[in-house]
């Protein structure tokens, strides 16, 4: 009998992903573990590993599809009879497959997974990948989708009702709202009552589009008494093609959230950025003298990784700058923990893996966590939850011959330091011109949360450890 081969759970608030890739087909034969399908989250790519030995008898699936959790990807025929036998058997596993196809229909839990597929697209803004996409964040990072559960629009909408966890979670509404769950988590997110946001689905129905283009309209409302913009987000683009030959191609998912992310941050946050220099000649030294010992621990003695570290530092002694503002309960939220982003330039855009705790490692195994998450950023191994949770992000152009620039801050962090590059510079010490080799740092910062005093005096702390970094031993703990 055959096998019904499921979307697994991936990660908190994952409901639904696109599938990059079908690496089997029809009449394939696989084996355990074997990946038989490539998907897609908003900044995570993963591979679907086969559950038992056996034949393909069937792929129900195909490349650009959004596959809810719990839609069957294929469909497999046990290579022996010993692995086929329980569903032969009648035992649990058989209702279970049979469920799958009859259930959906009678009851409208599972169908329509197109319709799903939708709305994961729409709510992939309200997660910011916690760094520069930094949604998910980030968009924020980096979000979780769903259609509406309230049987508004009849049994297509109640085939992609939410987890119970979801559901509860959600305050409840007075009258129901035509949106995801998403959707309307998006909105309360960005300080929207959902009932307000004006729809422009069909039936008023409500989407992710709908709700960022109504915030841009408040925002710029409140400070200069703008109209409302455009459907869509912005205004239709002038034909290029009459002026010459142009090409096409579909926006990737990553670029699509990454936009959607950086709209919302830049639409959210009044950024300021500030500027400043510190020597990194014994810095660089140092780094230059205790390389070889790092690369035997199997990580790489960056100067990202040691920025790292004094930025983790710098963060406990200033503690708004790792800190959150909610305006829904006029509070500002000091995080008790130091995650901080690391952007990663791949082949498929910015991703911003997570260091976690990093204010509590060392600078060696900061190097060799920051070596592996870097490798499996780009071989597309980075599992959706770690590139969660970030509280800061720190951004490295220096590689690329950027001196200053300006890093866009990701909602709902507070700031991120951008890093250049590294230049020798003539500096007078001591009666005399001396070459030093001085380093371009930029801070971005939400000027709501953090002011510039604030942010001068967390740049020029950085600075000077950069410079004298024992002075760190001479700082009580916050």
């Amino acid at each position: 009998m055959d096998h019904d081969v499921k979307l697994p759970e991936l990660g908190e608030n994952i409901e639904a992903v696109e599938v990059s890739n079908v690496l089997v087909a029809v009449g394939d034969t696989v084996a355990v573990d074997q990946a038989l399908v490539e998907v897609e989250t908003d900044k995570a790519t993963m591979e679907i590993p086969s559950p038992l030995a056996g034949r393909v008898t069937a792929v129900r699936v195909a490349t650009g599809d959004s596959v809810a959790v719990g839609q069957v990807l294929l469909q497999l025929a046990a290579e022996t009879e010993t692995e086929a036998e329980p569903e032969a058997g009648g035992t649990e596993s058989e209702p279970e497959a049979r469920g799958t196809e009859t259930e959906p229909e009678a009851r409208g839990t599972e169908t329509e997974p197109e319709a799903r597929g939708t709305e994961t697209e729409e709510g992939a803004a309200s997660e910011v990948a916690d760094g520069p996409r930094q949604a998910e964040e980030s968009a924020a990072g980096a979000g979780p989708p769903a259609p509406v559960d309230d049987g508004a629009e009849g049994p297509r909408e109640a085939a992609a009702a939410p987890a119970d966890e979801d559901r509860a979670s959600e305050p409840p509404l007075a009258d129901p709202v035509p949106a995801a769950p998403s959707v309307r988590r998006l909105a309360r997110e960005l300080g929207l009552d959902p009932r307000d946001v004006p729809g422009s689905g069909p039936a008023g129905r409500i989407s992710a589009a709908d709700v960022m283009a109504d915030a841009r309209r408040r925002i710029a409302d409140a400070g200069s008494g703008a109209g409302r913009p455009e459907p869509g987000g912005g205004p239709a683009l002038p034909d290029p093609a009459e002026f010459g030959p142009v090409e096409r191609q579909p926006m990737p998912k990553i670029r699509r959230v990454t936009a959607e992310n950086m709209a919302r941050s830049w639409s959210l946050i009044p950024h300021v950025t500030q500027h400043d220099r510190a020597d990194l000649t014994e810095l660089e030294a140092f780094r230059q003298r205790y390389g070889a010992r790092v690369a035997a621990a199997g990580g790489k003695l960056t100067l990202t990784a040691v920025l790292l570290k004094l930025t983790a530092a710098a963060l406990r002694a200033h503690r708004t700058l790792n800190a959150a503002l909610d305006l829904q309960t006029g509070e500002i939220v000091y995080r008790r923990y130091v995650h901080i982003g690391v952007a990663v330039d791949t082949d498929r855009g910015l991703l911003v893996p997570v260091v976690r705790d990093a204010d509590r490692k060392s600078i060696a195994a900061l190097a060799v966590e920051l070596a592996d998450l870097a490798a499996r950023a780009r071989s597309k191994q980075l599992l959706p939850d770690e590139m969660r949770g970030a509280g800061f992000t720190v951004s490295n152009l220096g590689g690329l011959g950027t001196t200053d620039f300006s890093p866009i801050v990701t909602w709902p962090q507070a700031a991120v330091l951008g890093i250049g590059r590294a230049a020798t510079e003539a500096v007078w010490r001591e009666g005399a011109f001396v070459p030093r080799s001085i380093l371009p740092l930029s801070l971005s910062y939400d000027h709501r949360l953090v002011d510039g005093a604030e942010a001068a005096r967390f740049l020029r702390w950085l600075a000077e450890a950069v410079e004298q970094p024992l002075l760190l031993f001479l700082e009580d703990e916050a």
